[in-house]
This record gives structure tokens, C-alpha cells and sequence, in this order.
């Protein structure tokens, strides 16, 4: 129970970033294949990625704030970039179990399987690997440090 409670925050601050970068992606390839006209996996392709990256600011300079500043933010955003890649995975999988592996094959059947059940193990995985490989004990640090042999600055990664 205390460890739900001291979870809550985390999971309240992931979840308001993520209706943000949700609806900076749909608002975004709604436009695209509305009124600009793109086909729709150039559409979807520009509105993830400005989706993740809504996701990877307000993740960093809200949620994550105080474990953010240790890290490389190119190689966070990148490490970031794919545990949403990998999430994305996961909802086609569950679309393609789906439609093709259990033939339910109707409209409502892709929405539940993609938008309901992959939405749902996405985001479980999503913050998984949020809070443990982008900003957590997992993510690949690199700090700089005096080596006092050398009395100069040097990386060390770990």
C-alpha cells in the first residue's frame, strides 16, 4: 500500500503527459491528412514522432524533472523514442493477433484489439521503460567527473 502511494504521483504525472502527447498526435495527423492532404503513413509517421516528442519533454521537465539533468538528453530522447517504438509494436501485434490470427476482423474488433488491449500493454510497457531505461537506474549515464590522477576533467559512463 505504501508503495502504491508513493508510486501515485509518477503514475498520475506519466499519465497527464501522455493524454498530451496523445492529443498532439492525433490533432496533428488529423491535420495532415485533412486539410494538408499527406497520405496516411506519412501522416501517422510526423504525428509519432511529435507525439514522442510532446511525451519526452513533458516526461522530462515534469515527471522525470529530477533524474532528467544527469543524462545526455540526445541519448535519453533516443533511448526514449524506442520504448515508444517498441509500444507501437506492441499495439500493431495486438491488431495483427487479432484480425489475422483469431479472424475478428471487423472495424470494432481492430479498435478494441489496437486502441483497447494494445493501448493498455503499450502503456505498461511504455512506462516500464520510461521510468526504469530513459530515467531510471537502467538509463545509460554519462556524468563528468575530476580523475584526480590526471587533475582534468574526463566521461565516465555507467
Amino acid at each position: 500500500m505504501r508503495r502504491a502511494r508513493e508510486l501515485a504521483p509518477e503514475l498520475a504525472g506519466f499519465a497527464a503527459v501522455g493524454i498530451c502527447a496523445y492529443a498532439a498526435d492525433l490533432g496533428l495527423f488529423v491535420w495532415l491528412r485533412g486539410p494538408v492532404g499527406l497520405d496516411p503513413l506519412t501522416a501517422k509517421s510526423l504525428s509519432f514522432v511529435a507525439g514522442c516528442s510532446v511525451a519526452y519533454a513533458g516526461n522530462a521537465l515534469g515527471t522525470y524533472r529530477r533524474k532528467a539533468a544527469e543524462v545526455s538528453r540526445l541519448r535519453q530522447y533516443g533511448v526514449f523514442f524506442a520504448v515508444n517504438v517498441a509500444g507501437a509494436v506492441v499495439q500493431l501485434l495486438c491488431i495483427a493477433v487479432s484480425h489475422y490470427g483469431l479472424g475478428l476482423t471487423s472495424r470494432r474488433a481492430d479498435t478494441v484489439s489496437g486502441a483497447g488491449v494494445g493501448m493498455a500493454l503499450a502503456t505498461v510497457l511504455r512506462f516500464w521503460g520510461t521510468r526504469t531505461l530513459v530515467f531510471g537506474a537502467g538509463a545509460i549515464r554519462t556524468r563528468t567527473v575530476e580523475t584526480a590522477e590526471q587533475g582534468r576533467l574526463g566521461s565516465w559512463t555507467g
